[in-house]
């Protein structure tokens, strides 16, 4: 049984989440999941407003004049939340009445909104929680006591590893799902083997609908003047000491940072992935319902 300030956690947490969930969908006629698995039905004729980039070229080359595909859409979808684990998600320095402790927990509220949102649009959602390994598969299901279920395994699971492979994740969607899903990648996505999770994100994308949702706290980009430091890497256990209190040492700090934010950005560009950063210690909800709205356009397009 689990202590009672478990419970406590895990009910504010699923609260938030719910709240955060009718804020993205409240009030709209379209849902944030929009335009999901669309099948193609048949092709008609072209009349003047049809969107030209449904025109069926190969029909059209053969019949002589234009046609466009007609899809319809899937009765539901699969949505899939890929959460990464790894000992980096234990960091966190926020500070305010809504901040999370950690990334972890930020990955907690924005797993159990997207679910919330999810299955309040009949959908079905499940879960892989992942380390270098993966360590959880949740089913998808299409209930709130599901949901419920999820964020309980998110919070309360134990890794086995501290480091962070992504494509042991996307492997593990790849082999179990052969149809489109639409998965979501919750990480800091801080790792050191960037060829092969890079080269298997682009490959994942083709199969399904991937989207990246960064995770990151002010401490990792910004070096406070706080004197000498002992800094310790979560995931390898390396300890170094670091002079806080030089401006060479917080700018270079800064530096490696904005080059790693660089890169990832030009990762998810290339690999078509949609991708957002959502921060520890700055509000994010309104940002995710733009890019959401942004992401169900271009599903649709």
């Amino acid at each position: 049984m689990l202590p009672t300030d478990y419970i406590k956690r895990l009910r504010q947490i699923e609260v938030r989440a719910r709240i955060i969930s009718e804020q993205l969908m409240g009030g709209r006629i379209p849902s944030v999941f929009k335009g999901r698995g669309m099948d193609f039905a048949d092709v008609r004729e072209y009349v003047p407003g049809d969107d030209v980039r449904r025109i069926d070229w190969n029909v059209t080359a053969r019949l002589r004049k234009p046609f466009i595909k007609r899809h319809v859409e899937e009765r539901e979808l699969v949505v899939m939340l890929l959460i990464d684990l790894s000992a980096s998600g234990h960091f966190g320095t926020a500070i305010g009445p809504d901040a999370p402790e950690s990334k972890r927990e930020l990955a907690a509220i924005l797993a159990g909104a997207l679910a919330f949102s999810a299955v309040r649009d009949g959908d079905r959602v499940g879960a892989i929680l992942f380390t270098d390994r993966v360590e959880k598969y949740i089913p998808p299901r299409k209930t709130r006591a599901h949901v419920t279920r999820l964020l309980h395994a998110l919070l309360f699971t134990t890794p086995k590893s501290s480091g962070t492979a992504i494509a042991s994740g996307l492997n593990f969607l790849n082999n179990l799902f052969r149809r489109p899903t639409l998965a979501f990648v919750l990480s800091d996505f801080q790792e050191t083997d960037d060829a092969d999770w890079t080269r298997r994100l682009k490959s994942t994308n083709q199969r399904h609908e991937v989207i990246a949702l960064r995770l990151t706290d002010p401490r990792e980009l910004e070096l406070p003047n706080i004197g000498i430091a002992l800094l310790e890497d979560a995931e390898s256990g390396e300890v170094v000491e670091v002079d806080t209190g030089d401006p060479k040492v917080r700018d270079a700090w800064s530096a490696i940072a904005n080059e790693r934010a660089l890169e990832l950005r030009a990762t998810f560009r290339r690999s078509r992935v949609p991708e957002l950063e959502v921060r520890t210690d700055q509000p994010w909800t309104q940002n995710l319902q733009r890019f959401l709205d942004v992401a169900a356009k271009r599903r649709i397009a």
